[in-house]
C-alpha cells in the first residue's frame, strides 16, 4: 500500500510563514534554554491589559455573556465603534456598516477575500507589514509592490502609485502609522493618495491600528475623512490590540460600504462566526474609556522611541528614520553587508539578524520580511533597560563585523 501523502492546496502552499512570529518563537525557545535573550521582535505592547478591562470581561462572564452573538458583533459594540469613529476620526457610519472580527488581521483577511478575484491586483506599499501580500495571495490575487523611500520619510507618493498601477488593480492598502517603519502620512500625502484612488476608481483599505500611538503632536488623519468621494471608496480598519494592549483578545473591526460589510459578514458566518462574546463587552468599555491609559502609554513609548533612536543613530554605518507612530524602529544596516563575524558571512538582513541572535542574544526581524532587505526591525515595546542593553549589544556586534 502506498504511503499517504497529504495534499496541500497551491493557494496555501504559496504562502510564506510569518517571519515576525517565527523570530519571536526562536527567541522564546532560546530564553527557555537559559539564554539572556532581549526580544526586540515583538509586535505587541509589553504591559498587561488594564485592570478595568479585565474586570469588565469578568463581569460579562459572570453575567452569562458566553453565548453566540450576531456574526458582525453585538449591536452595542457596533454602536460604540460608530460613536468612536464619528468623535475621533470624523467618520459617520451607521452600525450596520461596521463588522467586528477576530482581530484587525482577520478583518483585513475578510476584506481581501470578498473584494478580490483570481488575477486581480492589490497595491501594497513597501516596506510593509508581512501579512498584506500573503493575504492577497490567499485571495488568489497579485500583490503589487509600491516602493517608499526612507530619505522621504517612507511616504507613499502618486508617481510611485502610477508606475505600479494597471487596470487590474482593485484596491490599495495603506497603513498609517506604519508597521514596520513608524511612518505617519500627512494630510497633503493622504490627499495625494486619495486623488490617485479617485482617478482610478479603486478601493482604499486604511489600516489604522496604531492610531493612538503617535508622537511629537503629529496629526492623525483618516483618509476617509477627506471628502465624500474618498469616504465612499474607503474601508477603515482598526481594533483594540495596540491601543489597549489587548492583542490576545482578538477584536478588530472594519467600517465601510454596506455591500462589502455584508459580504464580509457572510464569509465570517461560515468561518469563525462572532468574535469572542465577553471580549466584545470589554471592548465597549475600552471604546467608552475616558481615563489616561492611552496618553500614558503613548508617553512611555515616546521616551523609548527617543532612547532607541539616539542609540542606534550613534552606531557607525547605521541610519534611521525617526518614527512618528507605532513602536518600531527600522534602521538601515546594509553598510555592514558583505562582512563576517567569526567567519560567518553577513550578506543580507536575514544573515544579520540570525548572527545577532546567535552572537549577542538580541532578536530582531529581518527587513526582507517587509520587502526591504537593507533594514532590520526593532520593537521598542520593551523596558528602557532592555533597550539600552540591546543597543549596546548591537553596537558590540557591529564592531565585531569585519
Amino acid at each position: 500500500m502506498p504511503a499517504f501523502v497529504p495534499h496541500i492546496s497551491r493557494r496555501v502552499a504559496s504562502v510564506a510563514p510569518s517571519a515576525t512570529l517565527s523570530i519571536s518563537a526562536k527567541a522564546k525557545e532560546l530564553a527557555k534554554a537559559g539564554k539572556n535573550v532581549i526580544d526586540m521582535s515583538a509586535g505587541e505592547p509589553d504591559f498587561n491589559t488594564p485592570d478595568f478591562l479585565i474586570e469588565s470581561a469578568y463581569a460579562a462572564l459572570k453575567a452569562g455573556k458566553t453565548k453566540y452573538t450576531a456574526v458582525p458583533g453585538t449591536p452595542e459594540l457596533r454602536q460604540a465603534i460608530a460613536e468612536k469613529l464619528k468623535k475621533e476620526n470624523g467618520l459617520e457610519y451607521p452600525a450596520a456598516a461596521i463588522s467586528v472580527a477576530n482581530g484587525a488581521k482577520h478583518t483585513l483577511y475578510n476584506i481581501l477575500q470578498v473584494i478580490l478575484n483570481p488575477g486581480d491586483e492589490v497595491l501594497v506599499p513597501v516596506p510593509g507589514w508581512v501579512s498584506y501580500k500573503e493575504m492577497a495571495h490567499l485571495a488568489e490575487a497579485i500583490p503589487v509592490e509600491v516602493p517608499c523611500d526612507q530619505a522621504d520619510g517612507f511616504y507613499l507618493h502618486a508617481d510611485a502609485l502610477e508606475k505600479a498601477y494597471s487596470p487590474k488593480a482593485r484596491a490599495l492598502l495603506i497603513n498609517s502609522p506604519s508597521n514596520p517603519t513608524g511612518a505617519l502620512y500627512t494630510r497633503k500625502n493622504l490627499e495625494e493618495i486619495a486623488d490617485f484612488a479617485l482617478r482610478h476608481n479603486i478601493l482604499v483599505i486604511s489600516d489604522e491600528i496604531y492610531e493612538k500611538l503617535t508622537y511629537d503632536n503629529a496629526e492623525v488623519i483618516s483618509i476617509a475623512s477627506l471628502g465624500k468621494d474618498i469616504f465612499d471608496r474607503t474601508i477603515t480598519v482598526n481594533g483594540l490590540s495596540k491601543s489597549y494592549s489587548m492583542t490576545g483578545w482578538r477584536i478588530g473591526y472594519a467600517a465601510g460600504s454596506k455591500d462589502i460589510i455584508e459580504a464580509m459578514n457572510v464569509l465570517q458566518s461560515h468561518s469563525t462566526s462572532n468574535a469572542v462574546t465577553f471580549c466584545q463587552e470589554a471592548s465597549i468599555t475600552a471604546l467608552h474609556d475616558t481615563s489616561d491609559w492611552c496618553p500614558r502609554c503613548r508617553d512611555i513609548f515616546s521616551k523609548r522611541r527617543d532612547l532607541i533612536f539616539s542609540g542606534m543613530c550613534a552606531i557607525p554605518g547605521v541610519s534611521c528614520y525617526k518614527p512618528l507612530g507605532a513602536f518600531y524602529l527600522f534602521p538601515n544596516v546594509s553598510a555592514h553587508y558583505g562582512k563576517a563575524i567569526d567567519e560567518t558571512p553577513v550578506k543580507n538582513s536575514l544573515d544579520f539578524c540570525a548572527a545577532l541572535l546567535e552572537k549577542e542574544n538580541v532578536a530582531a526581524v529581518p527587513g526582507s520580511a517587509f520587502d526591504s532587505d537593507a533594514h532590520i526591525r526593532l520593537s521598542y515595546a520593551t523596558s528602557e533597560d532592555n533597550i539600552r542593553e540591546a543597543v549596546s549589544r548591537i553596537a558590540r556586534f557591529v564592531g565585531r563585523l569585519g
